[in-house]
């Protein structure tokens, strides 16, 4: 009984509503007073509620006195409120963007590892074209069945790898400071860009007791995914340049972009991830 309740509540109907209306399916029709001991309300607010019933054409109240109320079948009942919500629905789906056209998708935080792979899983099963990504071996290895099921549904897989990273599938980039980035950020990027309208980044912390440290941010501001995807696409450039002059960049720049990084960050900076 409490469930019909609370589910007649889910459609429109307050608490004395909702009882009322299930009393008066177990016997009608009936009057106030009966309405009241049936649905065990007060019978103070039993007509006020009978009285709001029947001005939503719920119950039908006869001439006669006392006054009896007989409700209209559950049938009738649910196939108008569906029609009503599918009317509004529509409504609202049709009028609600146009209240804002600048209107931008909310950038929403994650915390928690199990929540933060739940989210990164929920994107790559709703990927349809293409997935952009930067992780470490170990975080990929939880997402490498949803990875595979959508490179199998021709979704391109696109990777920079970190920490001797191997994968059955997609194109693979392996950066080369994997433990280096780590060691600097206390845990491992996860940077993820799906179909140019998801983009998700942030940190899954190295260390058991930082659970603040483990957060990501997710949206669908396409602004944003479209900034994520690019930060990975670049990342895809370098690693793929150094892998194929590596005298050359080592000559030019030093070990580990030593003098490149001096020349973008400073010489005495702590920022040293790339």
């Amino acid at each position: 009984m409490a469930d019909l309740i609370e589910k007649l509540k889910e459609i429109g109907f307050n608490t004395y509503e909702a009882k009322t209306y299930i009393a008066l399916l177990k016997k009608y029709p009936a009057t106030g007073y009966e309405v009241a001991k049936l649905a065990n309300i007060p019978q103070s607010r039993t007509y006020d509620t009978l009285k709001a019933l029947e001005e939503k054409n719920v119950v039908a109240a006869t001439n006669t006195k006392p006054v009896s109320y007989t409700p209209i079948k559950p049938k009738q009942l649910l196939s108008g409120y569906q029609k009503k919500m599918t009317s509004a629905i529509n409504y609202l789906e049709k009028h609600l963007p146009e209240v804002k056209d600048d209107y931008n998708e909310p950038i929403i935080t994650v915390v928690g590892k199990q929540n933060i792979y739940n989210k990164i899983s929920e994107v790559i099963k709703n990927s349809e074209r293409e997935i952009y990504l930067e992780i470490w071996h170990q975080d990929f290895k939880i997402f490498e069945k949803d990875l595979l099921d959508a490179y199998n549904r021709n979704v391109e897989i696109r990777i920079v790898g970190y920490d001797n990273f191997q994968s059955r599938f997609g194109l693979v980039f392996e950066h080369a400071f994997a433990k280096d980035i780590e060691m600097s950020l206390g845990g491992r990027m996860i940077i993820m860009a799906s179909d140019d309208s998801e983009g998700i980044i942030g940190k899954v912390s190295s260390f058991k007791n930082e659970a603040h440290d483990t957060n990501i941010i997710w949206t669908q501001n396409k602004s944003i995914a479209f900034i994520i995807k690019e930060f990975i696409v670049h990342d895809m450039y370098l690693i793929d340049v150094e892998e194929n002059l590596v005298e050359q960049m080592k000559y030019i720049y030093g070990k580990g972009f030593k003098r490149l990084k001096d020349k973008v960050l400073g010489s005495n900076a702590t920022y040293m991830i790339h």
